[in-house]
């Protein structure tokens, strides 16, 4: 059985009831919120489809996209939307970088390095994601 995608993490910001805490990534779907859709259980106090899926609904405290990872079995990606302002680049890759879930991780460092050599020639990618990260 694969890992939960938190686990013994006291401080991580996901929920004590998440289905992150239970289940792997791919094994549960991310909603933006709550919605009829994923009601509730009056058995557990977790959210599921109807065909059994389990949901979370807080993205940002997971740090996943919203899709139907399990129930439409969508694989796990992430898009970076740099901002037209250099001067906002460092604080826009922080919050996302540190916001992000771990998986999501080596993919939004490879198209922050892409767009920024191709949005931004005259700075360094490197030197922009090390402020990010410190």
């Amino acid at each position: 059985m694969p890992e939960p995608f938190v686990n013994g993490d006291v401080h991580h910001s996901a929920c004590g009831i998440c289905p992150s805490r239970f289940h792997a990534v791919g094994e549960f779907d991310v909603f933006e919120r709550p919605t009829p859709e994923c009601p509730f259980s009056k058995e557990d106090g977790h959210r599921y489809l109807s065909d059994g899926t389990p949901v979370c609904v807080h993205p940002e405290k997971v740090g996943l996209p919203a899709a139907r990872y399990k129930s439409e079995k969508l694989p796990l990606t992430a898009e970076l939307h740099l901002p037209p302002d250099p001067s906002a680049l460092v604080a826009y890759l922080h919050d996302v970088l540190y916001g992000a879930a771990p998986v999501l991780l080596e993919s939004l460092i490879s198209q922050a390095q892409e767009q920024i050599r191709r949005d931004f020639p005259t700075l360094d990618p490197i030197q922009v994601l090390r402020q990010a990260l410190s």
